[in-house]
């Protein structure tokens, strides 16, 4: 006779305390401590694009660019999570007691994976929007040219807009950017499979 295994639920508090000395990133849902998986090399070669045209295009402007290590905590949803691109106005704003997690994002980018697609599209995005600061939502496939934008016009209402051109221009709306896909998508090889 087996025994099912009881979930360990755990408060915020022990997450970051197990967080801050683990060697491996994991995300927070609710009580439920999740490992993050580790990316391609076209994962990270489209992240690292991304947050190079944004950084460069935002500077000295009152703006930082963060990529994929800097923690965000979603207090409506009671997640911890780590998106892949974050453009947070400052002053930064943090967790309550904390200098290393930050509540503030302007803007979100995504890369997306097989694995984490649904997820990134669906409660990820409910949980964004629930951040009074979030703005603007980014979602970029890894195995195939294509972005979708999605940025807050008023209270309630996003508007959608895809690209799938090479030559397609993205332009932000909550930050003074632009990017051509094709710039995104440098040295990519889409002929590799995950």
């Amino acid at each position: 006779m087996t025994t099912a295994q009881e979930t360990r639920y755990y408060s915020s508090e022990e997450y970051l305390e197990l967080e801050v000395n683990s060697d491996i990133r994991h995300e927070y849902i609710d009580g439920l401590i999740i490992p993050m998986t580790g990316g391609t090399p076209d994962h990270n070669q489209v992240a690292g694009n991304f947050y190079a045209v944004l950084n460069f295009a935002l500077k000295r402007q009152p703006y930082r660019v963060f990529v994929t290590d800097q923690r965000l905590w979603i207090p409506n949803r009671r997640i911890h999570t780590y998106p892949d691109i974050m453009v947070v106005q400052t002053p930064l704003v943090f967790e309550e007691g904390r200098k290393d997690t930050i509540t503030n994002p302007v803007m979100i980018a995504e890369v997306l994976s097989t694995s984490t697609k649904s997820y990134d599209k669906d409660e990820k995005f409910a949980a964004y929007r629930t951040i009074p600061s979030f703005q603007e939502y980014i979602l970029i496939d890894q195995y195939t040219m294509h972005v979708e934008q999605f940025y807050k016009a008023d209270n309630n209402k996003w508007i959608f807009s895809e690209y799938s051109d090479s030559h397609d221009s993205l332009n932000l709306a909550s930050v003074a950017c632009q990017i051509l896909l094709e710039d995104i998508y440098d040295k990519v090889d889409f002929d590799v499979k995950e």
